[in-house]
């Protein structure tokens, strides 16, 4: 919702958005079982993804699917995501692999995948930004049986600008990592655990 308040010139479509997703956040209060959450959460993404992507032609959120630039691109950047929160893990000897939201699954580091969660938005705003500043060209990319993919010789200017976004707040990403491990080492009540603004000034 933070991350769709942050575009400027608001069409009535984003603004209902988010309306939209302030209600499902008043239903995540009173939701008690994980599947009501996930079904939650399915139609919060489609909201989002669908109103934050609108201008990219955007199709549906399929990850691994490669069916176009933009998820390509989200995957690549959640990847690098993930391998940044998985070694922050490491730091304080989590077993990666027991996680909360995402509960156990079979070679899944479940928890890894919950701490990237709210560090997210980081990869959506960084891959906007590229397609306002005409970073992304698809002649950067080719199509082999209905799937895209980034030329070898592009990953290098496309891991370059990727990273800046995740690296400008790698103490925002280690603090969390920090925060989140005392706060369970010492079985502090939910309301303790740490909370990412990506409002809030670096």
């Amino acid at each position: 919702m933070l991350t769709l308040k942050s575009i400027r010139k608001k069409e009535e479509t984003c603004k209902n958005a988010i309306e939209n997703l302030n209600i499902y956040i008043s239903q995540l209060e009173v939701a008690n079982d994980l599947k009501t959450i996930l079904g939650i959460e399915g139609v919060a993404a489609k909201v989002y993804f669908t109103q934050w992507y609108s201008e990219m032609n955007w199709i549906g959120r399929k990850p691994r699917a490669k069916q176009d630039i933009t998820n390509v691109l989200l995957d690549m950047g959640y990847t690098f995501l993930f391998y940044l929160i998985e070694n922050m893990l490491h730091l304080y000897g989590f077993d990666i692999y027991r996680g909360v939201y995402h509960t156990n699954f079979y070679k899944r580091k479940s928890l890894v995948c919950d701490l990237q969660e709210p560090f997210r938005c980081l990869v959506d705003k960084q891959i906007k930004r590229a397609y306002g500043l005409s970073q992304i060209k698809a002649e950067d990319f080719e199509e082999k049986k209905g799937q895209y993919f980034l030329k070898y010789n592009k990953s290098k200017e496309y891991t370059r600008w990727m990273l800046v976004a995740l690296l400008e707040h790698k103490a925002d990403l280690f603090l969390y990592c920090q925060q989140y491990y005392r706060a369970f080492i010492r079985s502090k009540p939910i309301e303790d655990y740490p909370y990412f603004n990506i409002d809030e000034p670096k």
